[in-house]
C-alpha cells in the first residue's frame, strides 16, 4: 500500500490495517489517523513515535504492558499476535532448549518484578543469545531509564511493522 491509498483509507480502514503497529495498541492508529494527511512513510512513522512521546509515563508504562512476555506463555499457547509470532521466530524464542527456556522464564520474571511490564526488545533485529544478554543486563537498570529504552524498542519494532505495510516511493 502506498502513502496516497494510506491516506484514503476510511477510519475504521486504517485502524485496522495498523492496529497492531504498536503491539495490542490500536488507540495509537485511531489517534494518529486524524493526523492524515502523511507526507510519507517517514511522516506517518513520525506521527506514531510523536503521539507516543506525548503520553505521560503511565501511558508508556501501558504500551510496554502490552507487549508479551518473550518464549513466554502466549508463544507456547499460540495466543501471541501474528506479528509478534513472526518476530519471535526471528529471534529463535521457539527454539529454545531447556535451559535457554528457563532462563528466559526467570529473567523474565525477575524484569517483571523489578519494573512491572515485560522486557521489550526489538526481536527482528536480535538473536537468542543477544535477547538473554540483554534481558540479564537490563534488569539492573533504573526503572525510567528502562521505561525509556522499552520505549525506544517499540518504536523499532512500530517502524519495522510499518514498513512491512507500506511501500515507499524512493
Amino acid at each position: 500500500m502506498d502513502i496516497a491509498a494510506i491516506n484514503a483509507l476510511p477510519y475504521e480502514a486504517f485502524v485496522n490495517t495498523f492496529g497492531n503497529v504498536v503491539e495490542r495498541c490500536p488507540l495509537i492508529s485511531a489517534a494518529v489517523w486524524s493526523r492524515r494527511p502523511f507526507e510519507s512513510l517517514a511522516d506517518l512513522e513520525a506521527a506514531v513515535s510523536e503521539f507516543i512521546e506525548a503520553l505521560p509515563e503511565s501511558g508508556k508504562e501501558g504500551i510496554l504492558r502490552c507487549h508479551p512476555d518473550l518464549a513466554g506463555r502466549g508463544l507456547q499457547s499460540g495466543t501471541l499476535t501474528q506479528e509478534s509470532r513472526e518476530e519471535q521466530a526471528v529471534a529463535g524464542m521457539d527454539a529454545l532448549d531447556q535451559a535457554e527456556a528457563l532462563r528466559m522464564a526467570r529473567l523474565n520474571e525477575q524484569y517483571k518484578q523489578r519494573f512491572g511490564f515485560p522486557f521489550v526488545i526489538c526481536a527482528r533485529m536480535s538473536d537468542k543469545a543477544d535477547v538473554l544478554r540483554q534481558l540479564s543486563e537490563r534488569c539492573r537498570n533504573e526503572r525510567a531509564a528502562e521505561r525509556d529504552r522499552g520505549i525506544a524498542e517499540v518504536k523499532k519494532i512500530c517502524r519495522l511493522r510499518l514498513r512491512a505495510l507500506v511501500r515507499d516511493k524512493l
